[in-house]
């Protein structure tokens, strides 16, 4: 929205709140912007959210695993988590055929992995974007 309409919904004028959005941003709080695409436009229609269990103990078998996960482009979101599994993916990819062949050439083969567990989402009810 722009600087104008932020100022109405807050009841400012537009020049103190463009300076309070500036000094936000200054400090960390607002850290950028983003462009929202629709994952069908993009050919990235199907969503798998996906479990992996990894069998490492040192720092730089997590350090290489999460490097190689990370440059896939078709993983959208990665998190290390407590416990198990040990890392949560968010995949998007054109369709089923696309992410088969996502997994097996891409995160199964990688050293260290134990278990793959693929979750299909069967309805999206809340998402930031």
């Amino acid at each position: 929205m722009t600087n104008v309409e932020l100022a109405k919904r807050v009841g400012l004028t537009p020049p103190p709140c463009l300076r309070r959005v500036k000094r936000l941003e200054d400090l960390g709080v607002i850290r950028g912007y983003r462009a929202v695409i629709d994952p069908e436009a993009s050919g990235r229609g199907l969503e798998v959210l996906v479990d992996v269990e990894i069998a490492a103990n040192d720092l730089r078998s997590f350090a290489d695993f999460e490097e190689s996960l990370a440059a896939f482009d078709e993983v959208v979101e990665l998190h290390r988590l407590f416990g198990r599994p040990d890392y949560y993916l968010r995949v998007a990819v054109a369709n089923h055929e696309a992410y088969e062949v996502f997994l097996t050439g891409r995160p199964a083969p990688l050293p260290g992995v134990v278990r793959i567990t693929s979750h299909l989402s069967m309805k999206k009810i809340k998402s930031e974007y």
